[in-house]
């Protein structure tokens, strides 16, 4: 029978997990503008400005890679709390220890496993 980790408060980790999604969403909702297409327009931006916009909207986009990246990695442990496994080790199925998943309650493996 799979349980959850039984020395951490699932509820606590569930509403931690459910913000942290919510924040991530937010920043990329308002983030969009700064990944949009630059416009080479050499009328209304010299080339530098131009160059200072391509960079920073790749910036932007890898942000929001990593955005999306975490908020995988959410929606992941959010499954794992509702099969029942959260704070299992994915690679030796032992506990993951606690003090690790308050630090980062979407991490897979025991500190063990993640060298």
């Amino acid at each position: 029978m799979a349980l959850n980790h039984p020395e951490l408060d699932i509820d606590e980790m569930r509403s931690r997990l459910l913000e942290e999604r919510e924040r991530l969403q937010a920043e990329s909702e308002s983030s969009q503008s700064s990944r949009d297409t630059v416009v080479l327009d050499q009328t209304s931006v010299g080339r530098l400005s131009r160059m200072d916009a391509m960079q920073a909207q790749a910036m932007a986009q890898e942000e929001e890679r990593r955005r999306q990246n975490a908020l995988r990695r959410i929606q992941g442990a959010l499954q794992r709390i509702d099969d029942d496994c959260f704070g299992e080790c994915i690679e030796c199925g032992e506990w993951i220890a606690a003090k690790r998943l308050e630090w980062d309650p979407s991490v897979l493996k025991c500190i063990d496993c993640a060298q």
